[in-house]
């Protein structure tokens, strides 16, 4: 289960920063549905971080301190990289958009 997780979260984390990537590249044809690819990514985001979560209460619920004590730096830091460029990512799709409806 724990491995079905992690490999869940990665790639809805690959998948956040692709679809924000799809935005900035079309920037130059006006689409119509950038809203929605953001929104997209922001969720493809947050179910990252859960299936994380969970991944975590998992390791706990099997008390496998080991396992825990070992991966706790990575389980720590790796959300916090995907949730900061998801948000630098859609900030720039955020700005480009805005200024393109000017």
């Amino acid at each position: 289960m724990i491995g079905w997780l992690n490999l869940g979260s990665l790639v809805l984390g690959l998948i956040a920063w692709i679809l924000s990537a799809i935005n900035i590249i079309r920037n130059e044809k006006l689409s119509r549905n950038w809203i929605i690819l953001s929104i997209m990514s922001l969720s493809a985001c947050s179910i990252s971080l859960f299936f994380q979560i969970c991944s975590f209460y998992e390791r706990v619920k099997a008390e496998d301190w080991d396992a825990l004590m070992d991966t706790v730096s990575v389980i720590a830091s790796v959300p916090a990289i995907l949730l900061i460029g998801t948000i630098i990512l859609n900030a720039i799709t955020l700005y480009i958009y805005r200024n393109r409806a000017e």
